[in-house]
């Protein structure tokens, strides 16, 4: 029931997923940060089985620090998102991961974008997507709502009203939203959506 979608406004990527780890028919949390800052101007949102998602975005982090260190340069969001369908397609054929990814990112060249990319490999720019069964409801309300050039508030406003109709709509709802933003200030956390508060492990 994982929810991940984003969008690209003007001058900036908005990305938004549900916090909620959770296995079978039991949640072990619902405060998990599925969004993982790359480097200082990309994000990184993913769904997909739990270890093969936090190993797989924490590889790519590595991997893209390792060639800042190496080369002086940070990659560009572009090369980002290839590197990270190459290494999908290079896992495809000796052990998979089950991981979809949105890669959000801001270059000082050709400013934000959003990448979109699948667990078979499958790479497109886009200007919206998203992943799970949230995205049957995302997807449709940022059809009706999306428009070319938004601004923060305008994007944040349909974001939450994607994040309501998720809520209302899907039979098995995640509470809690996290959103972040990547612009030319970099990339930050913007807010939590949060319908029930996480109190940690019950004592026994």
């Amino acid at each position: 029931m994982e929810c991940v979608f984003g969008l690209v406004g003007n001058g900036f990527t908005i990305v938004a997923a549900d916090s909620s780890a959770v296995h079978s028919i039991l949640v072990h949390k619902s405060n998990e940060d599925k969004i993982m800052v790359l480097d200082s101007h990309k994000l990184v949102a993913a769904s997909g089985e739990p270890g093969d998602r936090v190993q797989f975005t924490e590889y790519i982090q590595k991997n893209v620090a390792l060639y800042q260190f190496r080369n002086g340069i940070p990659l560009t969001t572009a090369a980002a998102a290839n590197f990270t369908r190459g290494e999908l397609a290079t896992a495809l054929r000796k052990n998979p991961y089950s991981v979809n990814v949105l890669l959000a990112g801001y270059d000082k060249e050709t400013g934000p974008s959003l990448y979109y990319i699948d667990y078979i490999a499958t790479l497109h720019k886009v200007e919206k997507g998203a992943f799970g069964y949230g995205s049957y409801f995302s997807l449709s309300m940022m059809d009706r709502h999306y428009h070319s050039g938004m601004s923060v508030e305008e994007a944040i406003d349909l974001v939450d009203k994607c994040i309501v109709e998720i809520r209302s709509r899907l039979v098995v709802a995640p509470p809690n939203f996290v959103i972040k933003i990547v612009d030319k200030d970099g990339a930050r956390e913007v807010a939590w959506r949060q319908s029930i508060k996480d109190t940690g492990a019950v004592p026994v």
